[in-house]
């Protein structure tokens, strides 16, 4: 058997005879084979080169038989790999000889049952053609809001099983007609054997209903879009039904309807993403540089995170306050097309805040029936249709950085389940994340899937999700996991599921920032055989004294690590209530670091008396206050003490604030601040430098009462930051000989401390490793504890 792998499958396939014979080859394509137009594809190849045989969909992913003259035969193998579908990605090709049959024709055969394993793709946006018919009013798919082909469309969200056909699809009730099933059957139409192809004779159908007491009528089809474009217009807040769950849309530009869909919501302060009709007019919102557009367009169409303009007639001020960014995505859907109206239908808004479809802490509503019920009270109508949505899946997040790199900082629709390539071997294995951001991992041998992302923990409807996702990322990948690997928190969620689960198998905690530490690695290709400077900033982590991390500087490699450096240890008050309330935070801070709390302070104002004389009695006994070296905690501090923000709505708010107001006066900040570094024994027992942020603290009051604007003091902040990961690494550089420095964790979801990081450690001769393809947070956590825990090799 001849085989060609990846980036290797562009050399020779296997020698021809030299003689005028008929050959006859069988050859097995693995990868993302399966829903991209593979067999249509195989069935022209070989009837342009008059070559018989066969294609087929089996559970390891297309088989083929070629016959034919040797040099048409060699040929077909070349195009194979050379020239496949736009939305395939060959993994593998496998030749083996076979004895020639002198049959006539190529056919594609029913796909085949069995085991082994293929790839699903991720679903994409509309492509061009396809808009340009939805378009064309002679086109019999004018204005059909579920126009596809073989090169776009759903996928991954309506697979019920393998392999891949529209029997195991969502599209099984909708028969084709006539017309459609003629264009299925015609290997020169772009739609030839395309699974969710339909048109508004047979495929799915468009409802709007209203909430009870509305005054309006449900309405199909095409009245369906128009009433809910016309009610968009007028300030409603409509569930919109897409690909992957429902949205909460409103006009963007109207300040009543954004705060109205604020306050149902019960989202507090934090940023509404928007979707653009186009271009053009998110250039109103941002500014757009071409790499940034490349995103925006990809067919994965996620929410691109841009730097906003300072006021735009589009954008309502309630959409993202005290945020920095503003998140933008375009149309991935032709209902979104037709929702923003095609050339001649009457006018709408442009701008449409679109939001998860779910009250806050809970998972997105897929089900229609669901959807009546859960959002009742949230939306005024409910855009819907009847073709059923297997796999939840969010938007998927990301930004692009000066260097072009893009960053994934929430992996999920057009991104899941294409498949993860891993450094190094793994046992067949699941990671099962953390409680916030949650994704779980599976993997074998070189390969990792990353489910969707499934959310909080903490909620039971989350959990049910995280199962089912668990299931059916089982089913899709062939992974039976003989190991599993959990958070070392023994209150996690996500740790307990896996200790209810593992029916035997070993279990294998991982720590948390070492976690973070090995996904970066394996993101970046690293096999582990050298350790790295591993800085690791993030909101909380079990640590192994007990202690809340987030402040880490750890020298790592897959086996093993040891805590180089960290942020001093301050008391969190109060635990959870201690995050939503940064003054208390602050005000913590403060007190290690021996400053009083002196009334002109902003976060000491913003504490009422009692709450102050509460706070120094739990501080002074030490009452629910756990240690911590979080440097999301310091960021919230620093985001009070600064008079930024005191009173976090959602997660991180205080540090995103904070990130704002340095955006304001970055580049005109200087003199940066100095953390303070001290060599002594840590909780675990070994020598540890400390990061000690008590003469930033100091130098901050000191500016504050100087007039320095709170915009100066958060850049010089987050200068010092940089400045101290920098100053911890050259000595760890000096003493260990170790050059290579990964930045990991939630805090580098900061673009200005990501960037500046990156910047200096460059500067200082390091080879810098940061996240792309899977995110720095806790949304990559999977990653990292499956390839710690599961490598060939690494233990039980």
């Amino acid at each position: 058997m001849n085989t060609a792998t990846g980036a290797a499958a562009t050399g020779r396939s296997p020698t021809a005879t030299s003689t005028t014979a008929a050959v006859r080859r069988r050859i097995i394509v693995q990868g993302v084979v399966q829903g991209v137009g593979f067999r249509p594809f195989v069935h022209r190849l070989a009837t342009e080169l008059q070559l018989s045989g066969f294609v087929s969909n089996n559970a390891q992913g297309v088989l083929t038989e070629v016959e034919g003259k040797p040099t048409a035969v060699e040929e077909f193998c070349r195009r194979l790999r050379e020239e496949p579908p736009p939305l395939a990605a060959v993994a593998h090709v496998e030749y083996e000889p076979a004895a020639a049959l002198g049959a006539e024709g190529f056919v594609i055969r029913p796909s085949q049952q069995g085991e082994g394993r293929t790839l699903i793709p991720p679903d994409t946006a509309p492509c061009t053609d396809c808009l340009r018919e939805l378009a064309a009013p002679r086109d019999r798919r004018h204005r059909h809001p579920f126009i596809t082909c073989t090169h776009c469309g759903p996928r991954f969200t309506i697979t019920t099983e393998l392999p891949y056909d529209r029997a195991t699809t969502t599209m099984a009730p909708f028969p084709m007609c006539a017309a459609c099933a003629a264009e299925y059957a015609d290997p020169d139409d772009r739609r030839f054997h395309a699974q969710p192809v339909a048109c508004p004779a047979c495929g799915p159908q468009l409802t709007l209903v209203p909430a009870t007491g509305a005054g309006i009528s449900p309405t199909q089809g095409e009245q369906a879009v128009a009433e809910a474009r016309r009610l968009l217009a007028r300030g409603a807040v409509l569930a919109v039904k897409g690909l992957g769950g429902y949205h909460l849309a409103c006009d963007a530009s109207d300040p009543v309807a954004v705060a109205a869909l604020r306050r149902r919501k019960e989202r507090g302060g934090k940023p509404f993403a928007v979707m653009c009709a186009d271009l053009d007019t998110a250039e109103r919102l941002a500014r757009i540089d071409p790499d940034e557009r490349s995103a925006l367009t990809s067919p994965r169409r996620p929410i691109v995170l841009l730097r906003r303009r300072v006021a735009s007639p589009d954008l309502a001020a309630g959409v993202c306050p005290g945020s920095p960014d503003i998140g933008v995505m375009l149309p991935y859907t032709p209902l979104h097309q037709l929702l923003f109206g095609l050339p001649g239908d009457p006018p709408g808004p442009r701008v449409l805040v679109m939001t998860s479809g779910n009250r806050s802490g809970e998972p997105i509503v897929t089900d229609d029936r669901e959807a009546l019920t859960r959002l009742h009270g949230l939306a005024d109508a409910w855009l819907s249709h009847d073709r059923a949505i297997e796999v939840p899946c969010d938007d998927s997040v990301v930004r692009v950085r000066p260097d072009r790199s893009v960053v994934v900082l929430r992996r999920s629709r057009g991104y899941a389940p294409a498949p993860v390539s891993l450094p190094v071997p793994v046992r067949p294995s699941l990671a099962v994340g953390g409680d916030l951001k949650n994704t779980l991992c599976l993997a074998e041998d070189r390969t990792a899937w990353l489910s969707p992302h499934i959310g909080d923990m903490a909620d039971l409807a989350t959990v049910r999700v995280f199962e089912a996702d668990e299931r059916r990322m089982r089913m899709l990948t062939g992974v039976a996991p003989e190991l599993l690997a959990a958070d070392r928190h023994p209150g996690y969620h996500s740790a307990r599921w896996a200790r209810r689960h593992a029916a035997g198998r070993p279990l294998r905690l991982v720590q948390h920032h070492h976690a973070h530490i090995a996904s970066a690695m394996a993101g970046n290709g690293l096999t582990g055989a050298e350790p790295v400077i591993g800085v690791a900033f993030d909101g909380t982590g079990y640590g192994e004294d007990g202690a809340v991390w987030g402040g880490e500087v750890l020298l790592a490699d897959y086996d093993r690590y040891r805590r180089w450096a960290h942020l001093a240890y301050a008391p969190l008050p109060g635990g959870d209530a201690g995050i939503g309330n940064p003054c208390r935070m602050a005000l913590a801070q403060l007190r290690s670091a021996g400053i009083p709390w002196d009334a002109d302070l902003p976060c000491v104002t913003a504490c009422s008396p009692d709450e102050r004389r509460l706070l120094a009695r739990q501080l002074d006994r030490g009452l629910a206050c756990v240690p911590t070296s979080s440097m999301g905690r310091l960021f919230d501090a620093v985001s009070s003490l600064a008079g930024v923000c005191h009173r976090a709505g959602y997660e991180a708010q205080a540090a995103v604030e904070l990130e704002a107001a340095a955006a304001q006066a970055y580049g005109d900040h200087e003199p940066a601040y100095t953390f303070g570094l001290q060599q002594r024994t840590s909780g675990t027992g070994s020598a540890a430098m400390i990061l000690d942020p008590g003469p930033v603290l100091r130098a901050i009051v000191d500016d504050l009462r100087r007039g320095i604007p709170p915009p100066v003091i958060a850049a010089r902040f987050h200068s010092s930051v940089a400045g101290a990961v920098e100053a911890v690494c050259r000595p760890a550089r000096r003493e260990t000989g170790v050059r290579t420095v990964a930045l990991t964790g939630g805090v580098f979801a900061n673009a200005l401390l990501d960037e500046e990081c990156f910047r200096r450690l460059d500067a200082a001769g390091f080879t810098v490793l940061r996240h792309r393809e899977v995110p720095p947070g806790d949304g990559g956590l999977a990653l990292g504890q499956l390839i710690v825990a599961a490598r060939t090799g690494s233990g039980p």
